[in-house]
């Protein structure tokens, strides 16, 4: 009897647990309209470049805004996230879905203070280094998009967040 109750208690704890995420999501309200895109980047302007067909796809389900720049020299990805959402992953995830090697690399901080978490992508001849990271307004940042979602989720923290990825060819 006594296996009994304490295996039910787990198993309600496990429901409260899965369900609290989306009643602290759902009631935060969040701005109707994202900021618009950076124009420049470490005092470098940024070009927009058009979002390829994959891309252009995933955007349209997307609980923000995606878009793509350069500097000339590298490649970013910004994307406005509205909600706490699993849509936003780790570009890790992307790579690896493109058939690309991941290897975590030791976390950065810039010379702005900024942490960035980072990684080597690897396919055949092409190697690149990316680094990446999650911030609001307020200066909080994350380098985890694990760690970001939790903690919007159950501190019910409002966006929007600013995701950016920049990608750069490692040799």
């Amino acid at each position: 009897m006594r296996k009994l109750i304490v295996r039910c208690g787990f198993f309600v704890l496990c429901a409260i647990a899965a369900l609290v995420p989306l009643k602290a999501r759902n009631s935060t309200t969040f701005p109707t309209a994202l900021p618009e895109w950076p124009v420049e980047w470490e005092g470098e302007p940024i070009e927009q470049m058009p979002l390829g067909e994959r891309d252009e796809k995933f955007a349209r389900k997307f609980p923000g805004k995606i878009a793509r720049f350069t500097d000339g020299h590298r490649e970013f990805i910004f994307r406005w996230v509205a909600t706490a959402s699993r849509q936003l992953h780790s570009s890790a995830d992307c790579f690896r879905g493109m058939g690309y090697v991941i290897v975590p690399q030791p976390a950065i901080r810039d010379m702005n203070g900024k942490c960035w978490s980072c990684f080597t992508a690897t396919r055949g001849e092409r190697r690149f280094l990316i680094r990446e990271h999650i911030t609001d307004g307020k200066g909080n940042q994350w380098t985890d998009v694990s760690a970001w979602f939790w903690s919007v989720s159950f501190r019910q923290r409002e966006g929007p967040w600013l995701s950016v990825t920049i990608v750069e060819n490692a040799g």
